[in-house]
């Protein structure tokens, strides 16, 4: 079976909520100008996709909009639970 890649020097590996044999890696690769997301699964890359430097700020701006909406959630969830 092959072996994982260390990550290049800017990256991290962020473990898949239903159990740690699963994993997302992100990669950046500054000198190609991509960032790299890939899927893990027992240290075997199952799939992976390159994202344009330039499309990085809109694709944070998807994960930032979308933890805004899940706090805003969970605020009302505990307010409704504590009879506010």
């Amino acid at each position: 079976m092959p072996t994982a890649r260390p990550l290049p020097e800017t990256g991290s590996i962020f473990l898949d909520a239903r159990g740690t044999d699963r994993a997302l890696r992100v990669s950046w690769h500054h000198e190609s100008g991509l960032v790299v997301l890939s899927l893990w699964r027992d240290n075997v890359c199952a799939g992976s996709f390159r994202l344009a430097v330039d499309d990085v700020p809109e694709f944070i701006d998807v994960l930032r909009t979308g933890l805004d909406r899940a706090y805003a959630e969970a605020l009302t969830h505990r307010r409704l639970a504590h009879g506010a």
